[in-house]
């Protein structure tokens, strides 16, 4: 099996607001530096990575240095974990969302398997580049640990994916700022086969706690 370390990047000044990121390439703030070198040392002395993976937006970029120098390694651009494109929405807060579409925000929070986002992308999409980045991973690194970072997004809709949950179950999966997951994938089945996954840990966030 091949292991997976997926991690959410750290606070950004839009995350701390509330306002929609998707593809729009905010950096972490100072404390989400903080957070992830936390996340670094906490992944150093806890799994053997391999190969760090990350979207190449620069918060999930900054995320991820600590992590690989951790190791000795180089962070690589996968864009299979690249966020979800907000489209019209990018920037916006939940409050100037509802001034354009309330029905659509509405949707977001009530179904958000069922939204497009106005000149973006949808959950499915996401899933699939997701996924089809999963699977580049575990054939290049079969056997081995590897740390994937990435976004709230896509982390939930990959999770919901790893527990054989369809993209409605979205928000029952929290995803903190700098939150480690584990999952292990078995060699040989459909990535679409809940079975080919273990789940270890989910949004864990302690080392956060005791660093900072």
């Amino acid at each position: 099996m091949t292991r997976i370390v997926l991690v959410r990047h750290g606070q950004t000044a839009w995350n701390k607001e509330i306002r929609f990121r998707g593809q729009v390439d905010v950096p972490l703030n100072k404390f989400g530096l903080e957070q992830a070198e936390a996340t670094g040392r906490y992944v150093a002395v806890r799994w053997p990575v391999a190969a760090v993976y990350a979207s190449r937006m620069s918060r999930a970029m900054q995320t991820a240095e600590p992590i690989a120098r951790a190791h000795g390694l180089t962070v690589q651009p996968l864009a299979g974990l690249l966020d979800v494109n907000c489209g019209e929405w990018g920037g916006l807060s939940p409050g100037e969302a509802a001034e354009r579409d309330p029905d659509l925000l509405r949707a977001w929070y009530d179904a958000p398997h069922t939204v497009q986002f106005p000149g973006g992308e949808n959950l499915i999409i996401v899933r699939e580049r997701v996924l089809t980045g999963l699977e580049e991973v575990v054939v290049h690194h079969p056997g081995q640990t590897v740390a994937l970072v990435s976004h709230s997004v896509v982390n939930r809709v990959l999770l919901c994916a790893v527990l054989g949950l369809g993209n409605d179950h979205f928000w029952r999966l929290q995803q903190d700022t700098c939150a480690v997951n584990v999952f292990d994938v078995k060699d040989g089945i459909s990535y679409d086969d809940w079975r080919a996954f273990t789940l270890v840990l989910m949004n864990d966030t302690c080392h956060l706690h005791r660093d900072l």
